[in-house]
């Protein structure tokens, strides 16, 4: 079992570290709001590539657009509209296509690893609120606590002093009964 060392507030060594790396990154991250331009503004021209290849190639207008062209030259091959271009195999369509894919599937992957990347920052960002939230929970139960168990005394206080004034009254009644003061 691990030992604890706590302090008066009731918070364990890690928790306060934890706890003022988390305001020291809030910190840091307010600074770095004023002082950076928006994420967006700070991408290199291949990561501003990357993207717009993505959303184009990842849309419904691409892939109707395709889909059109790629009938279209069928069509017009197997039509005979355009004599000996590429015939039945469509081997120069084919090459077309695996060029496309050569370049569209890295330039796709690269935009995919950036967005892994965000999204693992704000995951990590999210962690780290989470566990601040936890550790404020933590403390305002603590103070709850605390201020239950005061509570608590000052009714034990309180019960003891009304026990007393009750013996006191018990005793001079008796005392009072005793001297012939009152009929018992």
């Amino acid at each position: 079992m691990n030992k604890k060392t706590e302090d008066q507030d009731g918070m364990e060594e890690t928790e306060r570290d934890l706890l003022s790396d988390l305001r020291r990154a809030r910190r840091s991250l307010r600074l770095q709001d004023m002082d950076e331009p928006p994420a967006a503004a700070r991408l290199t021209t291949g990561q501003r590539v990357a993207d717009t290849v993505a959303s184009v190639i990842g849309s419904w207008s691409f892939i109707i657009v395709q889909s059109t062209i790629l009938f279209v030259w069928i069509t017009a091959n197997l039509v005979g509209a355009i004599r000996g271009w590429d015939p039945y195999p469509f081997i120069l369509l084919n090459l077309v296509l695996s060029f496309q894919a050569a370049y569209a599937a890295p330039v796709i992957m690269m935009s995919q690893n950036r967005q892994q990347d965000i999204d693992r920052k704000a995951a990590e960002n999210d962690y780290r609120i989470n566990v601040k939230a936890e550790l404020e929970i933590e403390l305002l139960h603590e103070k709850i606590d605390q201020l239950r168990e005061r509570e608590v005394l000052e009714l034990t206080e309180a019960v003891k002093m009304l026990t007393e004034l009750l013996e006191q009254s018990a005793s001079t009644s008796r005392e009072y009964d005793a001297e012939g003061g009152r009929p018992s």
